[in-house]
């Protein structure tokens, strides 16, 4: 690949999907052949301290928020002939990818911008459309998660840009998720013992769906008296899943973990028989899940899923042969799938282990890291 300046507003620090999906391929990149402009974080020794353990040199920009402004763009022209890059990966291509333009003036030869879910909701409002038509001329090639994201992406673009489109969705560790992955230690700290287990690990946010897990629960309890919901993360929607769990009469079969460290989530998917978060779509479409990585997760861990059918998430998912999709907000289906994995042992290993071969097939992260260098 040629020398690649990565421009992003996502970079750890930082939690989130995107944060983690940046890092995670630029890890997998010859780290002589790139580096890293990313916006700053509200932490300014953390973020230092994060990059100096870095094998690829981190430039920080001044904001907290890095936009495609004419100082910013200056910026990420001067470290594109500073340190001799002929590439650029936009870590997220709305809004970035309008710096394209300047930066190919500036030398750049291939300009590749990923995108995610938001862009799918951009492609949906006019102002969104426009600047998005203008991101996929400027650049060579736009990534997508899924089906689901691109064509709503594609509908947004000119026909020559849609047709450059090339899949790029986030990979999995398969070595970091596995069966047997710590599962029984989780279990015993929380004191789950060998309860019926769902887990859902996720961001607390109402997309995500715990709250139809726990209104699922009374039917679950009453034919599982013992089954647990495990809910693994941190949000600002964990008060609201409390007082729901308190209302619905289940809080004592309702186990909130709070925020885990990342080394520890594979062990908190393995503890869990089933794993489900039956995401929906808000927001008149503007808020939809892109893919959900944790599907794949789980997937490698050897779980069967259960998951919502906002947007991109029915890509993470074979339905009935890794798990079933399922209509976001609808308790009663929900627990149905749920219920019908948390009788049958058999069902759950055969989907288990289907889940676990996909991975291996397709989702490594090596394979998708060598399609990025290809595209750079």
């Amino acid at each position: 690949m040629d020398k690649t300046l990565i421009v992003t507003n996502d970079f750890p620090p930082r939690p989130g999907g995107i944060q983690s999906f940046v890092h995670s391929m630029a890890l997998r990149l010859d780290p002589g052949k790139v580096v890293v402009y990313a916006s700053t974080w509200q932490d300014g020794a953390e973020a230092a301290r994060f990059d100096a353990q870095q094998p690829f040199p981190v430039v920080r920009d001044r904001a907290k928020m890095l936009l495609p402004t004419p100082r910013a763009t200056r910026r990420a022209a001067q470290l594109l002939r500073q340190h001799g890059c002929t590439s650029v990966w936009f870590g997220a291509a709305a809004p970035l990818g309008l710096m394209a333009p300047a930066l190919r003036k500036a030398g750049a030869r291939r300009l590749v911008g990923t995108t995610h879910g938001h862009e799918a909701g951009w492609a949906q409002l006019p102002a969104g459309r426009q600047l998005l038509r203008r991101i996929g001329e400027g650049t060579d090639t736009l990534t997508y998660l899924g089906e689901y994201t691109r064509a709503r992406i594609a509908a947004a673009l000119t026909p020559a840009a849609a047709g450059r489109m090339v899949q790029l969705p986030p990979g999995v560790d398969e070595k970091t998720f596995h069966p047997g992955s710590g599962g029984a230690v989780v279990r015993a700290a929380l004191g789950l013992g060998d309860r019926p287990v769902v887990v859902c690990v996720s961001r607390l946010v109402p997309r995500k769906g715990q709250d139809t897990l726990i209104l699922a629960m009374p039917r679950i309890l009453r034919e599982q008296p013992g089954a647990a919901l495990l809910i693994v993360g941190g949000g600002p929607y964990r008060g609201e899943l409390e007082r729901l769990a308190e209302r619905t009469g289940v809080a004592a079969s309702v186990v909130f973990t709070g925020a885990v460290p990342a080394a520890e989530l594979p062990a908190h998917f393995g503890a869990g028989d089933v794993f489900a978060m039956p995401c929906r779509t808000r927001r008149g479409g503007l808020d939809v899940e892109g893919l959900g990585i944790v599907y794949l997760e789980a997937s490698a861990t050897g779980l069967p899923v259960v998951a919502g059918d906002s947007g991109g998430a029915p890509d993470a998912v074979l339905d009935g042969e890794t798990g079933w999709v399922v209509p976001g907000g609808s308790p009663e289906l929900a627990a149905d799938r749920v219920l019908t994995l948390l009788r049958d042992p058999e069902l759950r290993r055969r989907m288990g282990d289907r889940g676990r071969r996909w991975i291996e097939e397709s989702w490594r992260w090596d394979l998708l890291a060598d399609r990025l260098r290809r595209l750079l």
